[in-house]
């Protein structure tokens, strides 16, 4: 079976998606149930799951039996702030260990803050975290943070929630080539086509919220999105086929065919 390996962890899906932006809980538990995905992050400050006994607790709308929950540090700036959220998180959830650290730049573009990354991520490995790490695609950064422990290197592929796609696939392309963890792109992705390009470069993964929770029907766009990663997780272990810019080739074989008629 073509498992994804994550740290300790393995996972049939390769789509994993976040739990903001939605209309109400009762959407986000459907759209993770469409999405098949059995990974899903929860922002831990801007998230009930059980801080705030009189409301209601996103915990109750996922089947916890069947989903990972990957604790996150959204709306962190600096690398105490996150080592603060994630610690705060592994008491929340039991001793949970599978996190996703971001530490971002600035509240507008929501760029990595990288030199406040790489600090985060060090002490958190040293605390026994298993680190998934929303970055640059940066491939000496990406090594970087591979060689701190990290189990899996989430380059963006635009802005978070910009919808724009992949816009840099060969900064993308080295990183795959020179990583051994998994590679999960992470933010930027727009639609289906988006997703299918991410995993026929090479990506182990696609990480996405606002392509699904903004879409004008965001149940049947979990359900494309699933779809979509699948699609190109078999295309990129199928191969494709070699480009041929001034070489056509017909579709149907020309040896064995009878010759024209020489009837004038």
């Amino acid at each position: 079976m073509d498992l994804l390996k994550i740290g300790t962890r393995s996972f049939e899906s390769r789509l994993i998606i976040g739990t903001g932006k939605y209309g109400s809980f009762e959407e986000t538990g459907h759209a993770i149930q469409e999405s098949g995905a059995e990974i899903v992050t929860v922002a831990i400050r801007r998230t009930n799951l059980g801080q705030n006994a009189s409301e209601a607790n996103l915990l109750d709308f996922i089947d916890l039996d069947h989903t990972t929950l990957l604790p996150n540090t959204a709306g962190c700036y600096t690398s105490d702030e996150a080592i603060r959220t994630l610690r705060l998180a592994r008491e929340l959830l039991d001793g949970h260990d599978l996190v996703k650290l971001e530490v971002l730049g600035d509240p507008q573009t929501l760029f990595p803050n990288v030199s406040e990354t790489l600090v985060a991520a060090e002490q958190l490995v040293k605390d026994g975290f298993q680190v998934m790490v929303y970055t640059s695609d940066d491939p000496i950064v990406a090594k970087q943070l591979e060689d701190l422990g990290c189990v899996a290197i989430m380059p963006l592929a635009s802005l978070i929630g910009s919808g724009m796609g992949i816009l840099n696939p060969w900064n993308l392309s080295i990183i795959i080539e020179n990583l051994k963890v998994p590679v999960i792109v992470d933010a930027g992705v727009g639609t289906a086509s988006d997703a299918v390009i991410a995993m026929e470069l090479g990506c182990d993964a696609v990480l996405m919220n606002t392509a699904i929770a903004a879409a004008q029907d965001p149940i049947m766009m979990a359900r494309a999105m699933k779809n979509a990663v699948q699609a190109g997780r078999d295309a990129f272990r199928a191969g494709r086929m070699p480009k041929n810019l001034y070489h056509a080739s017909p579709s149907s074989p020309t040896s064995g065919m009878m010759p024209p008629s020489s009837k004038k």
